[in-house]
């Protein structure tokens, strides 16, 4: 090999070695770039998510302003000019809470584990009351949520999670079935809705209005039929066509605890007999703005089906959002939603700790 064919091999393997390390520091600034840009966009959702989370906590605040005012004035009148806890300011905060609509029986195990906290830490100024309260009152309600997919529904593939709405009329059963398919359907759901409430042709027509505007599709059948088998029909549709989750709506003017038991229990046979295990759930719908009354028709509704699951609505023009503690603690039923407001997507997924948050404000 002469010097210039020497020469000129030399050159091509510096031209193909600079390819490479070319080739090379590309790849490694595509990795970089690729890494960066997968950061920034990390960064970008988290940023998203704590400001919808900011936004959804001030929703939540807003909706229970009149509560959080009614109570917490209450409250700053009972313990004015006072320094320490004692048997004075307890009667004052028992009366406070029984007023707020929290229950007897809830209010009493309230003070009696703050009377418990006294005697063990021997000293406890008003202040500390504050922070007392909220954590006792977070620890007495139910947890209601295992997960945020699906507003919080527990969707199994292959066959309709069937829930079964019930309550008396007015309390806002027909208005929280129609948010409720709306949440499900903007999560990609299939929903049947059964008009099972065939005493009112007004609460057929009304869900009706909500079930096109939800996007979700209704079996109804002509004012005066059996529930029972308006239900039936549902559950045959909505298996027959795929659907992934099935809300029944039912009648809430039977006029004694016998005749609502018969009622709910004829229609839960007959969904069994569609799915075996169905209802999945059984979900009261209660006014929080009737205040004890609500406790009166937990009791009614209790004793007369196996309730599963709470929604308590008009949060947001009442004072009387206490009453959502003392049922929770009352019957140890969760509280699944809670409306806040008259918008399609104000019927909230309850979280017992930003509800906490919302009344009291942050832990210090």
């Amino acid at each position: 090999m002469g010097f210039f064919d020497l020469f000129k091999k030399k050159k091509e393997e510096s031209v193909v070695n600079a390819e490479v390390n070319s080739e090379e520091i590309t790849t490694t600034l595509s990795e970089g770039e690729a890494e960066s840009a997968t950061e920034g966009a990390t960064e970008s959702e988290e940023v998203a998510s704590e400001a919808e989370l900011e936004a959804e906590r001030k929703e939540l605040e807003a909706g229970l302003e009149k509560t959080k005012e009614g109570f917490f004035g209450k409250l700053k009148r009972a313990i004015a000019g006072r320094t320490t806890v004692d048997a004075d300011v307890l009667d004052d905060l028992e009366e406070v809470l029984i007023t707020s609509d929290v229950g007897v029986d809830t209010t009493v195990k309230i003070i009696e584990r703050i009377e418990e906290r006294v005697a063990r830490d021997k000293y406890m100024n008003t202040e500390e009351l504050h922070s007392i309260l909220r954590d006792e009152i977070a620890q007495l309600m139910e947890e209601s949520h295992r997960s945020t997919k699906d507003f919080g529904i527990e969707v199994k593939e292959g066959m309709p999670y069937v829930l079964m709405v019930v309550g008396v009329n007015g309390a806002g059963k027909t208005t929280t079935i129609g948010k409720l398919a709306a949440q499900l359907t903007k999560a990609g759901r299939k929903v049947y809705i059964g008009a099972a409430d065939t005493f009112r042709a007004a609460a057929i027509d009304q869900l009706g209005v909500w079930a096109e505007r939800a996007g979700a599709t209704m079996v109804r059948q002509e004012m005066g039929s059996d529930p029972a088998s308006v239900a039936y029909d549902t559950l045959r549709s909505a298996v027959a066509n795929g659907a992934d989750v099935v809300l029944i709506d039912t009648a809430g003017r039977l006029h004694n605890k016998v005749g609502l038991m018969k009622e709910l229990t004829k229609i839960r046979n007959v969904m069994s007999k569609v799915i075996p295990d169905a209802p999945h759930e059984v979900m009261l719908v209660l006014d929080g703005s009737t205040g004890q009354n609500a406790f009166e028709q937990a009791k009614h509704f209790t004793e007369a089906t196996q309730v599963t699951s709470l929604t308590i609505t008009k949060l947001d023009g009442t004072a009387k959002g206490g009453v959502v503690i003392g049922i929770s603690d009352k019957f140890h039923i969760p509280v699944r939603y809670i409306g806040i407001g008259e918008g399609i997507d104000q019927l909230k997924m309850f979280n017992r700790k930003e509800f906490v948050r919302a009344m009291f404000g942050d832990a210090k």
